[in-house]
């Protein structure tokens, strides 16, 4: 199993690792700071430094089949270190900031429109939720304007985690409809964003709305009869 630091620090951009194993054009590690793709947000990319300091790109990250070891996958096939190795897994923190950013945002977004949601999907600076809505009528500026509202109370952003059971006696945690929080594990991961909202999340976010900084929302779709797409992105 991969150690997830960034589920304890989501602002650590670096750490030394030892290379399990190879699998397709990637490596396991024993731990790492990349994110794995999964629950609308992109894997990470970044840097892998080799134990005779070669400088090799990782060009995503993803959950191996089995989704308890992490796959680190390279530009380039012939640059995999071997197992054993010891690297430094440098990561590019400018694009994992962005999507930081746009999750949290999102987040608040759900609040702002308290729908169930439909779809999603997490961007660099950009990002969109499909919500269920019976009827239309949204305005941007307005939706714009309250989002930002909640922006501006720089509330922090915080994790704990609950139980199977308590997630199962509170089901009203759970917006969205069609991806479900990860169980099995015994223990779900909540995000909370303090006096805002709570729900079940893996992802990645900043530590308060405050650094969201200015965001706008640039579209609203119609996405059949009650779906509505709202799309927003970082100013």
């Amino acid at each position: 199993m991969t150690e997830l630091l960034f589920r304890n620090d989501a602002y650590l951009t670096s750490c030394t690792a030892q290379v399990l194993e190879h699998l397709d054009n990637g490596v396991v590690l024993d731990r790492t700071v990349f994110y794995p793709q999964g629950g609308g947000q992109p894997g990470d990319a970044g840097f892998a430094e080799g134990p005779g300091g070669a400088r090799n790109a990782i060009a995503n990250t993803v959950y191996a089949p089995d989704r308890t070891r992490i796959l680190h996958l390279f530009a380039s096939s012939e640059a995999l270190p071997a197992p054993g190795d010891q690297i430094r897994l440098e990561l590019d923190w400018e694009r994992r900031l962005a999507f930081m950013r746009i999750h949290t945002a999102l987040h608040l977004l759900s609040v702002v429109l308290p729908f169930p949601v439909t779809g999603g999907s997490i961007g660099q600076g950009e990002g969109r939720l499909d919500f269920d809505i019976p009827e239309g009528g949204l305005d941007r500026e307005e939706l714009t304007r309250r989002l930002m509202e909640l922006v501006e109370r720089d509330a922090p952003v915080r994790e704990r985690w609950i139980t199977d059971e308590e997630l199962d006696a509170n089901p009203g945690l759970v917006k969205t409809m069609a991806v479900k929080p990860p169980r099995g594990a015994g223990r779900v991961r909540l995000v909370e964003i303090e006096g805002i909202d709570l729900q079940p999340c893996g992802g990645t976010h900043v530590r308060s709305t405050g650094e969201i900084g200015v965001v706008t929302v640039t579209d609203i779709e119609k996405k059949g009869r009650q779906n509505r797409r709202v799309r927003i992105k970082l100013v």
